[in-house]
């Protein structure tokens, strides 16, 4: 542990007020020992940080980091190495490793593995079926006894809508929240991009919305009835938004996110069969995209979350139909959202970076996530004024899938700073001397 740190002339984003002004941060073993101006140092280290943006440490509630079993495509190293980069101090995995994280000994190797060779925080999710076969219910309570955070068979619908039901019933006891994909695979089955005009277009198979929107108000129905906490993943249909409003107003316990490709890009990102654009569920329609935008602006939708699911280059440079779906997004989230969401959508700031922080940490029980006295120590620091390009070939993560390579960005993370300590550092910015 280091002996301290000082933060000097920031301008502070604090998500948990709502208040923005220029200020200072001193963080001391480990946690934020003091809020204020014109703080004086201590003989701890200090960063000048005129000029930059300070925010608490970004939080990335929905990762794929493939360890184990998929190393070739991500490790926990590299994992949360591209993490770092991309300003997040905190990541959440997916079970969906091989094998699958659904017992404790799966949730204690990933928990050993992080703090050995993780350079951010690194929570885990707990498959709600054993082995993702929506069959037979996996141990739940162990995995919360050995640290799972949720539980979620993400990159499957769990279909079978008994199992989803005494899941959720089960849940209640431990009071945190089923992550669901929401995916009817008898209506998905087979498909590749969005159905319609793109579609038939390019030949590719349709996904029809159907899928989505169908198992939305499915899971949604069941989460009321047991009153569970249900978090639903990746949303990406304007009738799945307008579902999420209804049943919000119905007082379920229910939170949603969406990820900045389905905020950024449409189906007409795959007119030229580029595989980089292959996700799901797939990229829809321009009128989505405005009622996932209006449904952030309005509270509906809680977070943002990158769904960063890494595939080697071999596995992505194939016929469209051979390719695995996702794409990464943990070096391009921050980046992308306060270029495109500020300068072209008209969004705050703040409320992106509330939904970066604040929200996931409340969604999952965290104590991350905020600026006050006492919390974790943990803190993005941002330029507002470097322009430059999403490079893929300076990624830290081994994968290189992304629609957004040579996309123009307005800033970048200049520090990122875990209980104090400077896990990443611009080479030109003024942490650089500090980065261990």
């Amino acid at each position: 542990m280091n002996s301290g740190l000082l933060i000097r002339g920031a301008t502070v984003f604090n998500p948990s007020t709502g208040q923005q002004a220029i200020g200072d941060v001193r963080i001391e073993s480990g946690t934020i020992a003091e809020l204020g101006t014109n703080l004086k140092p201590n003989g701890e280290a200090t960063i000048e940080a005129e000029g930059l943006w300070l925010f608490p440490g970004l939080i990335d509630m929905h990762v794929h980091l493939r360890e184990p079993g998929q190393e070739s495509k991500e490790t926990i190293a590299t994992g949360t190495q591209a993490a770092a980069a991309g300003g997040f101090t905190t990541i959440v995995a997916m079970a969906n490793t091989l094998p699958v994280i659904d017992d404790k000994t799966g949730v204690q190797y990933i928990m050993r593995t992080a703090q050995m060779h993780g350079v951010v925080n690194v929570y885990q999710v707990g498959a709600v079926s054993k082995n993702l076969q929506g069959e037979e219910m996996a141990d739940l309570g162990e995995m919360v006894e050995a640290g799972a955070v949720a539980f979620s068979d993400d990159g499957r619908g769990v279909m079978n809508s008994l199992l989803l039901r005494r899941a959720m019933q089960y849940s209640t006891l431990f009071d945190i929240p089923i992550i669901a994909h929401c995916e009817d695979h008898n209506l998905s089955g087979g498909g590749e991009i969005n159905e319609g005009s793109v579609s038939t277009a390019t030949g590719l198979a349709g996904i029809p919305r159907e899928a989505e929107i169908t198992d939305v108000a499915r899971t949604c129905i069941i989460a009321e009835q047991t009153g569970a906490r249900l978090h639903l993943a990746h949303i990406s249909c304007a009738e799945s938004v307008d579902l999420i409003r209804y049943y919000k107003k119905r007082k379920v316990k229910l939170t949603a996110e969406t990820a900045p490709h389905y905020l950024l890009l449409t189906e007409e990102a795959v007119q030229n069969y580029d595989t980089n654009s292959k996700m799901n569920p797939p990229l829809r329609t321009e009128a989505d995209r405005q009622a996932l935008l209006e449904a952030l602006r309005d509270g509906t939708l809680d977070a943002i979350a990158s769904d960063h699911a890494p595939h080697t280059p071999g596995q992505k440079d194939q016929e469209f139909d051979q390719t695995p779906f996702g794409i990464i997004g943990l070096e391009t989230t921050l980046p992308l959202l306060l270029t495109y969401l500020v300068n072209e959508e008209g969004f705050e700031p703040m409320d992106l970076i509330k939904q970066l922080t604040v929200n996931p940490a409340k969604i999952l029980k965290l104590s991350e996530g905020t600026l006050e006295k006492g919390a974790p120590g943990d803190i993005t620091l941002w330029h507002p004024q470097k322009p430059g390009k999403i490079d893929k070939s300076r990624f830290r993560s081994k994968s290189r899938n992304t629609p957004f390579d040579g996309w123009d960005v307005n800033g970048r993370v200049s520090a990122t700073i875990l209980a104090g300590n400077v896990v990443y550092a611009a080479s030109d910015g003024p942490a650089a001397d500090l980065k261990k």
